[in-house]
């Protein structure tokens, strides 16, 4: 596949050849565990699903294309169960002893994942405001060797300086490794590895797979030797995910850049119209000039993106205004073709209540979907009265 082809155009084709068998446009579900050998330990290229499969190459292949963009270097894509698969596999790269910095404002799964499992086996962490440079800097360690990022932030919208972050790592040593979940954002509108990131993780479950009907994980990277390490623990470990999977993410990725378009259009009009609304008292998204990130986001970033975050007076007010939604639906996850309403606090951050990093009850987190943004404001305008 060329590498000066359009994002567009890398969705559909990258990765996705015609069947040479049949000539079948799509790629095939190969629905099989194991493979026939030509002789003993003579394969086509494939020997056990656990390790390789043709659906998941292909899904691989596409992911590497659509995150690669301006960077010189080749990317490499490795496919997972999930997000948080993908997550603690990366994280299996660290060493006791070695330190995370990470933001105050990272997704409670993630938040979970660090403090009640892998801190256990020796590896530190701490938390920071990513979008403050001095903070950021005065956190690093000798022992620092990974920076974790979420730009924007989950649910609290926090725009991180990918560049500068990078170039910070850049001057220690030895040099930390960058890595950017990028699950927000999308390969459509942002792409670390151009802006120095050394990895890029991905819930594929999201607004890659797009329709709510797939949960998967991806990594992407370009460095050589660290993606033939993965790719030892993505076997080695085996939280893979299985070809129907793939095939549905794959399915989802060729209409990703038409839907985002439509995500960005309509949360920025309902950002807007929640700015004005005399219920919110603050509304969180990196479109609106008056956020303190909004212009860092404009360097880095096509638009703004689908999520939107508001608080209201207190978690009464929160709880009322989710349960009287009739088009948004009361729900966790994010990223698909429906909207979706939920509180942070009591949902998808439940595991970071009583840390520093808890959230405020009285915040509201949107998912905007592609509906009409029409329905989506009237929605709106009902349930906050």
């Amino acid at each position: 596949m060329k590498n000066d082809l359009r994002f567009e155009t890398l969705a559909i084709h990258a990765g996705q050849e015609p069947d040479p068998a049949t000539g079948a446009v799509i790629p095939p579900v190969y629905q099989t565990s194991t493979y026939a050998q030509e002789q003993v330990g003579e394969t086509r290229g494939y020997e056990y699903s656990r390790t390789g499969n043709p659906t998941r190459a292909a899904l691989e292949a596409c992911l590497a294309a659509l995150e690669q963009g301006s960077a010189a270097a080749p990317a490499y894509a490795l496919a997972f169960a999930s997000g948080m698969a993908a997550t603690d596999t990366l994280l299996r790269l660290l060493k006791p002893g070695e330190h995370v910095l990470t933001g105050d404002d990272v997704y409670g799964g993630t938040y979970r994942l660090f403090e009640r499992v892998l801190k256990t086996y020796g590896i530190e962490f701490s938390y920071v405001d990513m979008s403050d440079p001095e903070s950021f800097e005065r956190e690093l360690r000798p022992n620092t060797r990974l920076i974790w990022l979420e730009t924007p932030t989950n649910p609290l919208l926090k725009i991180a300086d990918l560049a500068g972050i990078a170039r910070a790592a850049g001057e220690r040593q030895p040099r930390p490794w960058v890595a950017v979940d990028n699950t927000f954002a999308t390969p459509y509108l942002q792409q670390p590895l151009a802006l120095g990131a050394d990895f890029v993780v991905h819930s594929t479950t999201k607004y890659l797979g797009g329709h709510s009907d797939v949960v998967g994980g991806a990594i992407v990277t370009s460095d050589a030797t660290a993606y033939e390490q993965l790719k030892f623990l993505q076997n080695a470990v085996g939280a893979v995910p299985g070809p129907m999977d793939c095939w549905l993410t794959l399915r989802g990725i060729k209409t990703l850049a038409l839907r985002m378009e439509r995500h960005c259009d309509n949360a920025e009009r309902i950002a807007s119209f929640l700015q004005s609304h005399p219920a919110v008292d603050r509304v969180l998204y990196p479109g609106l000039e008056s956020h303190p990130g909004h212009y860092t986001a404009r360097r880095q970033m096509k638009r703004f993106g689908g999520m939107v975050s508001f608080v209201l007076k207190n978690a009464e007010a929160a709880r009322k205004a989710a349960a009287a939604t009739q088009v948004f639906t009361l729900a966790e996850s994010l990223g698909g073709v429906e909207s979706l309403i939920e509180l942070p606090a009591a949902m998808t951050h439940a595991s970071v209540a009583g840390s520093a990093l808890e959230v405020p009850p009285g915040l509201v987190r949107l998912s905007v979907g592609i509906e009409h943004v029409a329905d989506l404001l009237n929605d709106l305008k009902q349930a906050l009265g």
